[in-house]
């Protein structure tokens, strides 16, 4: 606005009272134009999300056929429901509906962004046996490394995440080491040249498994009968 009109705003309030309104307009606008576009994509971003999660979990889980999803609730492993609100857990069965092992996803700040994975659980063996990464931006060719590199990606064909006596954390954590020097299953061999990437991949697992092995173990029976 030119000082001339501002200064007519100045000499007149009606001038400044529809201003005022027209502002008010068009940030109304603008929000509800925000809450609209989120209400469209909102169901296509699930889906989207459904079919990626489907996916990867039958590459995290082997020998898994079908699946049947849970939530962690306050009361323990319930079988999923609308009403229901906690942590999904994504059990993985064979051909003869029995529990191969369940999948889930874990999350954590990368080099560029938060990376996020999913993850199988195999409670039998007590150990990760592989990931699948969901979301990443990490730079082309150095941290997108840790969804591609097979000799990073051979860590978690039996990565040890036993539970402690007391069935409250891990026996060991789950902790990176430098390419090349992993002598303990609990280890992960870093990848050289990514090394945030690879911390963050160690660092995901290790919280996320710390808090749910114990659980999966305790309830163990729900996911065997969930098929």
């Amino acid at each position: 606005m030119s000082s001339e009109g501002i200064n007519q705003a100045a000499l007149d309030p009606g001038l400044t009272v529809r201003m005022l309104r027209t502002l008010g307009l068009v940030a109304t606008l603008s929000g509800l134009l925000v809450v609209l576009s989120y209400r469209v994509t909102l169901p296509i971003i699930e889906e989207n999300k459904r079919l990626a999660i489907e996916r990867a979990l039958f590459k995290v889980i082997p020998g898994a056929a079908t699946r049947q999803d849970f939530v962690v609730t306050d009361q323990g492993i319930q079988k999923a429901s609308e009403e229901l609100e906690g942590i999904t857990l994504y059990a993985g069965y064979d051909q003869d509906g029995r529990l191969k092992g369940v999948a889930l996803e874990a999350a954590a700040a990368g080099y560029q962004d938060v990376i996020r994975i999913l993850y199988g659980y195999d409670p039998y063996c007590q150990c990760i046996r592989g990931i699948e990464v969901l979301k990443m931006t990490e730079t082309p060719g150095i941290g997108d490394k840790i969804a591609k590199d097979p000799v990073f990606l051979e860590n978690f064909v039996a990565l040890e995440a036993r539970v402690d006596v007391s069935g409250q954390g891990l026996e060991h954590e789950i902790v990176p080491v430098k390419r090349g020097t992993k002598t303990q299953p609990w280890q992960i061999d870093s990848i050289s040249g990514a090394t945030i990437s690879s911390n963050a991949v160690a660092r995901m697992l290790n919280d996320s498994a710390q808090q749910m092995a114990p659980i999966i173990l305790k309830d163990i029976a729900i996911l065997e009968a969930g098929a």
